[in-house]
């Protein structure tokens, strides 16, 4: 019983086994714990549309471009990471493993650092570039400064829980979330409703909440001394190791850069339609980040299992697992949307009581709806790709779809529904998103069957890490 429950809450090889065991396993605490980590942002803006109004709503909406842009930072770090523990763990090299999650520590502090500083400098010009209305500008700025104040406990929880997940651990990640995620609630209810903190106070339930759940899977890693020991010499950066996470990290980074600025015009197109209609596309942003829970954890979930067997030469098990995890994640995420196509409403109603903006949400989220399905294959390939070294195909495909697809399209769209008016139809928006996904899954497959990402993994590519290497 013992070495059931230690099996359960410890590193899971995915080396082993039946690959779709291993994926369930491995995917349904962490589909779990990305629904409540979703939480975090969607608690803010329930408790803020419900206790201070639709303008507070639409702020928190406003401000997500610009910090997603600031974000991409820790999220490359992360990427390169995860990507780099689980080949080392699927290698069973120990040392290598204990080295490149040190170097990892390091560079998640300095990048933080970085991100707190510059954020709250440059937020009032960023509003203002994003066109943010005047009514909501001075709460959106207030938001997005507090949230950068915070980005170490941010950055550290995703990037240690990234770690964790590297090495087949899902279990106390979602523990540790879940904890930060009821104290988020209390926090937010607390601040905002009795405290009278407004937009403010949501935010401070935020960052105080990621801190506490940095802070336990900090200690959660450092008690792994059986998989990788930790101490003031792994925390050295190895300049070998320095370069592997920048090379995996780096295209993922980018891609989340360029989708990032991609948002922001985007975002521009939004606000210049007006408050309601940022309200709306706040809405519609919270239920779809339930709604792609599913392919963000299914992707994962295949990074992890392609890096491990990769890493320890099992092609055909990667091949099989692929296979597995694209049919349970296309029915789960099938599944996931045709519930919220059914009670959407109810949905949107938990964020505001003006019935324009319910019937815009739920509108909005029709457009989208077979799109799902798209994204979930694109996620499942891409997390292969990535699981296995290769994070430039991703990349590509995600510059295509945002800069070359999307943008063109929404301000298209934009221009021929006008109609005589200043500003054509909102619909525009979602539109060139729907296409975005659909043509992304398409190039997604195309370039998963063309098989270059099988030659990537830094286990086949390079040396042993060097210990002595400063």
């Amino acid at each position: 019983m013992a070495g059931k429950f230690a099996a359960l809450f410890g590193a899971q090889d995915m080396t082993v086994g039946k690959p779709a065991s291993n994926l369930i396993r491995f995917a349904v605490p962490l589909l779990i714990g990305n629904i409540a980590q979703q939480l975090y942002s969607t608690v803010d803006s329930i408790v803020v549309g419900q206790f201070v109004g639709d303008g507070a709503l639409a702020a928190i909406g406003a401000s997500g471009p610009a910090i997603n842009l600031l974000l991409v930072l820790f999220m490359g770090v992360s990427v390169g990471a995860s990507i780099m523990t689980s080949q080392y763990y699927g290698a069973k090299d120990k040392n290598s493993l204990s080295l490149a999650v040190g170097t990892t520590m390091t560079a998640t502090l300095l990048t933080s650092l970085l991100i707190t500083v510059i954020g709250p400098l440059i937020t009032p010009w960023m509003m203002r570039v994003l066109q943010t209305p005047a009514d909501i500008y001075d709460m959106a700025c207030q938001y997005l400064v507090i949230l950068f104040l915070g980005m170490l406990g941010s950055a550290y929880y995703n990037i240690i829980s990234g770690i964790l997940r590297g090495l087949g651990d899902s279990i106390m990640p979602l523990i540790f979330l879940m904890v930060a995620c009821g104290l988020n609630i209390v926090l937010d209810v607390l601040f905002v409703a009795g405290f009278k903190m407004g937009i403010a106070g949501a935010a401070w339930a935020t960052i105080i909440s990621q801190l506490i759940s940095s802070i336990l899977c900090i200690w959660r890693m450092l008690r792994m001394k059986d998989v990788m020991e930790i101490t003031l010499k792994t925390l050295v950066p190895r300049k070998n190791l320095v370069f592997q996470l920048i090379r995996l990290g780096l295209p993922s980074g980018l891609t989340q850069a360029i989708f990032s600025f991609a948002m922001v015009i985007v975002q521009s197109l939004t606000n210049s339609f007006g408050t309601e209609i940022i309200a709306v596309s706040t809405v519609v942003m919270r239920v779809d980040g339930f709604a792609m829970m599913p392919n963000f954890t299914f992707g994962t979930a295949m990074s992890t299992f392609a890096g491990q067997n990769i890493g320890a030469n099992r092609m055909d098990r990667v091949e099989k697992g692929t296979k597995d995890g694209m049919r349970i994640g296309i029915i789960v995420s099938a599944i996931l949307v045709a519930l919220i196509l059914i009670f959407g409403r109810y949905l949107m109603e938990l964020f505001t009581s003006t019935e324009a903006v319910i019937q815009g949400a739920v509108h909005m989220m029709r457009i989208l709806a077979v799109g799902y399905i798209a994204m979930g294959v694109t996620q499942i390939l891409s997390g292969v790709m990535r699981g296995a070294g290769d994070t430039m195909t991703p990349m590509w495909i995600s510059i295509i779809t945002t800069v070359v697809i999307r943008v063109p399209i929404a301000y298209g769209l934009e221009f021929l529904t006008r109609n005589g008016n200043p500003m054509g139809s909102p619909d525009c928006i979602f539109i060139s998103l729907l296409a975005s996904w659909v043509i992304g899954a398409v190039l997604t497959v195309i370039t998963y069957r063309w098989g270059r990402w099988k030659k990537k993994s830094i286990i086949l590519s390079t040396d042993p890490v060097d210990l002595s290497d400063k």
